[in-house]
Formats: structure tokens, C-alpha cells, sequence
């Protein structure tokens, strides 16, 4: 697997996004016809334990309390990250979207088909928030904690740019 691209926002629109950690885009982490299942199995073994399948909310909006993982299991789609001024990433089946907290995202559009697995840390789970961030939140998403490894496994890039961070 390629290093994943790395992408860093700023404030955006209301989206606080994070203050130090980048959102990390995995292009074909898993075979694109291998389904939900097989996303859900390399999240659980990295110890980002999967906690939904579903798809991407149309409007903007970020997590205070948890890192996110998107594992794209079916279909594609235009992502908008990083909030308003942030950048459009399309996304097909393989891919799996890093997340850290504060990060806006929101869905462009999308197949019929496009299916998303999604994970967080232990002990995390995913509040919707769709702005201001208030500087509970900011202090919130700059402290949260995060696994050592990455979701897709052991990983340079993740450890440099998040366990380093």
C-alpha cells in the first residue's frame, strides 16, 4: 500500500479541525470488492474497534470527542474535508478516510451503492457538532487521545505525523 496523502486544514467556517494532527487518505487499504466485512476486520485488529455501517452526512460537521475512521466499503463519493474552505477528495471502495477530531467533513455527492464503515479509538465515541467549536471543544480535540497504531495497521506516516505530534 502507498503512503497515505496527507491533508491539514485550518479553521474553517465554523470547523475547528485539529490543531496538530492530519487527516491521512488511504487509497486501496483494502481489495475494493472486499465489503464491509473486510474493513471492519483490519479496523478491529488495529484497535479501532468498527462501529457502524452507513453512509456520510450532507452538511458540514466534526467530532469534539473522538478521532474518526472511514473505511469507503462500497460505491464512491465526493467528500468536502476540512470544512468550507477545505478541499474535495473523492473517495471508491478500498479507501479508508483518517479523521482527527475537529476535522470538518461533510458528503458532495455519491453512488448508490457507496456504503461506509466507521471506527473510533476505544472509549470514543463520535458527538455531532456542526459549529462554532467552543473552547471546551478546541481544548477537547487538541488533548484527545489516540491507539498507537493506525487503522489500517502499523504505519510510518501515522506514527511520525500522529505519535510524534
Amino acid at each position: 500500500m502507498p503512503p497515505p496523502e496527507v491533508l491539514r486544514f485550518a479553521l474553517s467556517g465554523g470547523m475547528p479541525n485539529h490543531p496538530h494532527l492530519p487527516a491521512l487518505l488511504y487509497r486501496g487499504a483494502v481489495a475494493p470488492q472486499a465489503g464491509p466485512a473486510a474493513q471492519e476486520t483490519l479496523f478491529a485488529r488495529s484497535g479501532w474497534p468498527p462501529q457502524w455501517r452507513d453512509g456520510v452526512y450532507d452538511f458540514h460537521h466534526f467530532h469534539s470527542a473522538a478521532h474518526e475512521v472511514l473505511g469507503i466499503a462500497g460505491g464512491g463519493a465526493r467528500l468536502l474535508l476540512g470544512g468550507p474552505s477545505g478541499q474535495a477528495v473523492t473517495v471508491t471502495a478500498g479507501d479508508v478516510v483518517l479523521l482527527p477530531a475537529g476535522t470538518g467533513h461533510r458528503l458532495l455527492e455519491a453512488t448508490d451503492e457507496f456504503l461506509v464503515v466507521g471506527a473510533y479509538p476505544p472509549g470514543q465515541s463520535a458527538d455531532i457538532e456542526r459549529g462554532p467549536a467552543t473552547l471546551a471543544m478546541i481544548k477537547r480535540i487538541a488533548m484527545l487521545p489516540f491507539p498507537n497504531c493506525g487503522p489500517v495497521g502499523p504505519d510510518e506516516t501515522y506514527e511520525r505525523l500522529w505519535c510524534k505530534a
